[in-house]
């Protein structure tokens, strides 16, 4: 597996909370079989979390440092995971915050409970820039799990979606897990990560392949989202997605 998605960026947000457990959770990856990760601290604007750009990789360098000392068989790379706000083109003009591996895709969260009004409009916006927007975990968030039909107005505009493919084991409930797998069912899901924190986290690989095939009922699919298209990413290789 190649990871999206995570908090081991250690310090600055409510992942790993220091370099030692940072290590600790990337020896329990590379024993699982992860290759490659994207670092993806959350950035919130005005709050705790906002770490520019600057730290962010000062802190990085760190943390690549000790993976070679470790010897571990892993590639890092560095994004954000960024919570909604209208001034993402300003924040990455202002190298506060950072597209995937430097390149056109986006990480962003939004609210788990209601939704900003204009919340299209303005990914539209993103998207008429050039950028990419990935939307993690969308089977937690209320206003999909009430209304899952709207998933596809969001892919139909160039909107991907990223899974947390931990909600399939119940991380989040009932009602996450069964969202994810009608997600997936339908094709509407891209990109299937850890969302890890903490090294007390399981990443629960050893199943994955054969439960995710179980669900989109190919190999070929599951190797798309679980490598193939992490692979488009890290290249910031524009691809085909499922509008309708």
């Amino acid at each position: 597996m190649k990871d999206l998605h995570c908090h081991l960026l250690y310090g600055i947000d409510d992942g790993s909370r220091d370099i030692e457990e940072s290590v600790g959770i990337l020896k329990k990856a590379a024993n699982e079989g992860i290759t490659e990760i994207i670092i993806t601290p959350h950035y919130m604007e005005n709050t705790k979390y906002n770490c520019n750009n600057k730290t962010k990789i000062e802190l990085f360098k760190k943390l690549y440092k000790r993976v070679a000392e470790e010897k571990l068989d892993l590639k890092l790379y560095l994004g954000n995971e960024v919570y909604f706000t209208e001034n993402i083109l300003e924040l990455i003009s202002k190298k506060e915050i950072m597209p995937l591996n430097g390149g056109r895709y986006v990480l962003i969260e939004l609210p788990v409970q209601n939704m900003v009004h204009g919340t299209r409009d303005y990914l539209f916006k993103l998207i008429s820039k050039g950028y990419i927007p990935i939307i993690a975990h969308p089977e937690r968030y209320k206003v999909f799990q009430d209304h899952p039909e709207y998933i596809q107005k969001f892919i139909n505009m160039g909107v991907l979606f990223q899974g947390n493919y931990l909600s399939l084991y119940n991380k989040y409930g009932k009602l996450a897990k069964k969202v994810l797998k009608q997600f997936l069912k339908n094709d509407q899901i891209t990109f299937l990560a850890s969302d890890i924190h903490h090294l007390d986290d399981e990443y629960k690989l050893k199943k994955l392949y054969k439960d995710v095939k179980k669900i989109v009922k190919s190999d070929d699919k599951v190797k798309d989202l679980l490598e193939n298209n992490f692979d488009n990413v890290i290249n910031n290789k524009v691809f085909n997605i499922n509008r309708q």
